[in-house]
């Protein structure tokens, strides 16, 4: 089977705890989390894991039926790329002086739609919002001129397809 990006998004109660048992079902199988995020959902008091991995969908599928096995997740899903759509952020902490003496910098700035955030004497930040691609290329514009500091978010992610999840808990509700 050929591996491919999927997200894997789990819904489940808030627990101390739960990411690191999620953390160990990747472990155990030697596939590395490629992102990670965790938020509230669409759904009041339900947490939300989007974990993005780059494997088979046979190990997708067996990981997902893992995770639903922990106590507090309340379902699991898995898509492919083509059917979510996903952002990242990431954060530049650029030399100011470049800002003004480099013009590249300018365009750099105004053709990957990147926003500055703030500006002081000695440094400038960046912000860049888009899917991974699209950050590795601003990263890799930028470094020849220096990066004082990097990072970037987790992957967010919905799937174009309508999520059953709150349907379900509604069911759950009314037992």
């Amino acid at each position: 089977m050929k591996k491919k990006w999927f997200t894997i998004s789990v819904y489940s109660e808030n627990n101390v705890g739960l990411l690191n048992r999620i953390s160990g079902i990747f472990l155990k199988r030697h596939i590395n989390i490629e992102s990670l995020n965790v938020s509230k959902s669409e759904i009041e008091n339900v947490s939300k894991f989007t974990i993005v991995v780059f494997t088979t969908e046979e190990w997708t599928r067996k990981i997902v039926g893992q995770i639903e096995k922990q106590i507090e997740v309340i379902k699991a899903f898995y898509h492919t790329d083509e059917e979510t759509i996903y952002q990242e952020s990431a954060i530049f902490k650029i030399a100011s002086n470049l800002l003004f003496d480099e013009r590249q910098i300018q365009n750099i700035i105004k053709e990957s739609n990147a926003q500055i955030v703030t500006v002081s004497r000695d440094f400038f930040v960046l912000a860049k919002t888009g899917r991974k691609g699209e950050i590795d290329e601003v990263y890799q514009q930028l470094l020849p001129y220096g990066i004082m500091q990097f990072v970037r978010s987790g992957r967010i992610a919905v799937s174009k397809a309508e999520m059953q999840i709150t349907a379900l808990l509604r069911g759950f509700q009314h037992s």
